[in-house]
């Protein structure tokens, strides 16, 4: 377990062993651009597999850097998958473990004070630094305020169930509320029983004028150009393509009649929608055009080669119908086993792509099992800061260079929501435990080499009793109490 004191020496350290490099065009540290998809699914950008979505600008991003294919995201929720990239600690020693909201009317629990984070190693290694989007780990003024954990600026939402609206009053820069629609959107809501389904005008008032996360990239673009001449941070955690389903009348017009359509009328959460289908593949339409945007301004200021770029998702698709959804006519999670909020693989196993032009070899994939408790060590390594052993996270930037690695000796995987997980990837195996928070249910045992959809529980057969028991002690091993998060199964009553 990471504790304060080791964090403070390990940082401490940090510092005094890195001296910073001379900031000219040959040996200046690298750019980081890290974008987060918010429920983007496995199967949905189109180098995974999607048929249906084109998502151009995120294939051609794949072309030039590497899929990992066996990428595994925090948590299969929002706010603890996003502690882990932060934090670097897996979910058994992180401090948050689901989601969990914060006295009054916006924001979730705060991240701790003295965790170090991404955002600060890069910071203190004299990065400039900047937040685009979703934050979900503390309001302003709190321990968890990014301001306070290593970022010179936010743009975007604070909290998540205020990012649940693409067309809000304001959003914020730093603390302050900024003006974005006088008319907002009603974020959530039904057609009354006199409404007509297959009127759009019934359909107004959950539709705004200004759409965030368009505002929002126009920011971090903004933040790039301002910063070009020094190495930075844009770490670009988009709400696409997350409830609610909204998005701009043009780029829903792209897929309307594509798609057979059942206008969606608000029962199943958040807001109607006439062409519920149309709308879901234009947000991740509209989430690969804001990539290609953020490359385009790359190229233009020749920093693209100075520039590490990560795609990913902070967790699985949703589960049809929330919100009118349908992530099974997609096919989003690629065929693999569960949706957001389960430690099977749809749940939690994320489409991620690295381009680091002149060091990842263009077309290359690896399926080198890595998690996003591996971010802080890898991107620390591959800016040049000295490597730790104070996180739970390896760096993988020998695999991302296209040298051997040796295989990671297991993930670790809980979450004290939706019933309770534990989860333990080693080799070609994988431990699954569900219901920990009431009366657990038998341990599962897959080898995903030949089952990637988990279909074959191996934990009854005996040729596997051996690789059972070291999972499991591999999961107790790693588990250490949460007082907000408790799972009675593993803590007790």
């Amino acid at each position: 377990m990471v504790n304060v004191m080791q964090t403070a020496r390990w940082l401490l350290s940090l510092l005094l062993a890195m001296p910073l490099l001379a900031q000219d065009s040959k040996t200046r540290l690298p750019n980081v651009v890290f974008v987060l998809a918010d429920d983007l699914g496995y199967g949905e950008p189109g180098c995974f597999g999607q048929q249906k979505i084109k998502t151009p600008n995120i294939d051609r991003l794949a072309a030039q850097g590497m899929r990992l294919t066996r990428h595994y995201s925090g948590s299969p929720v929002c706010a603890p998958s996003r502690c882990v990239l932060m934090t670097g600690l897996h979910p058994g020693h992180a401090p948050i473990r689901d989601n969990k909201e914060a006295p009054g009317p916006e924001g979730q629990m705060p991240l701790a004070a003295g965790l170090i984070t991404i955002s600060s190693v890069l910071h203190d290694a004299g990065y400039a630094t900047g937040i685009f989007g979703k934050w979900g780990l503390g309001n302003p003024r709190t321990t968890g305020d990014p301001q306070q954990r290593g970022f010179d600026h936010i743009f975007g939402y604070y909290c998540q169930r205020h990012a649940h609206n693409h067309y809000p009053a304001y959003l914020y820069a730093d603390s302050d509320r900024v003006p974005l629609n006088e008319k907002p959107a009603i974020s959530t809501g039904r057609l009354g029983a006199d409404e007509d389904r297959n009127d759009p005008r019934s359909y107004a008032r959950f539709r705004g004028e200004h759409f965030a996360p368009d505002r929002i990239v126009d920011e971090a673009i903004a933040f790039v150009r301002a910063h070009r001449e020094q190495p930075f941070f844009c770490f670009l955690p988009s709400t696409l393509p997350h409830l609610a389903l909204q998005a701009p009348a043009a780029a829903v017009a792209v897929y309307e009649g594509a798609f057979a359509e059942t206008p969606y009328d608000g029962h199943n959460g958040y807001t109607p929608t006439s062409m519920p289908r149309a709308t879901y593949a234009a947000m991740i339409a509209t989430l690969d055009q804001h990539l290609g945007r953020v490359l385009a301004v790359l190229d233009e200021l020749q920093l693209a080669e100075h520039t590490i770029v990560v795609f990913t998702s902070d967790n699985g698709a949703t589960h049809s119908p929330v919100g009118g959804t349908d992530v099974d006519f997609f096919d989003s999670c690629g065929g693999l086993r569960g949706r957001k909020g389960s430690l099977y693989e749809g749940g939690i196993r994320v489409p991620t792509i690295v381009r680091w032009q002149g060091h990842v070899a263009a077309g290359s994939t690896s399926n080198r099992i890595t998690g996003f408790e591996d971010w802080l060590p890898t991107l620390a390594e591959a800016c040049g800061i000295t490597a730790h052993d104070q996180v739970d996270g390896i760096s993988f930037t020998p695999t991302l260079l296209g040298k051997q690695q040796t295989e990671r000796p297991f993930l670790y995987r809980e979450f004290a929501g939706y019933g309770g997980w534990q989860a333990v990837w080693s080799g070609a195996h994988k431990l699954v435990r569900a219901s920990l928070l009431k009366d657990p249910g038998a341990p599962e045992l897959y080898q995903l080499d030949d089952d990637p959809k988990e279909e074959r529980d191996l934990a009854k057969a005996p040729a596997s009793s051996i690789t059972l028991q070291r999972l499991q002690a591999i999961a107790l091993s790693e588990h250490t109490g949460c007082a907000a998060f408790a799972m009675p199964a593993l803590d007790g009553k």
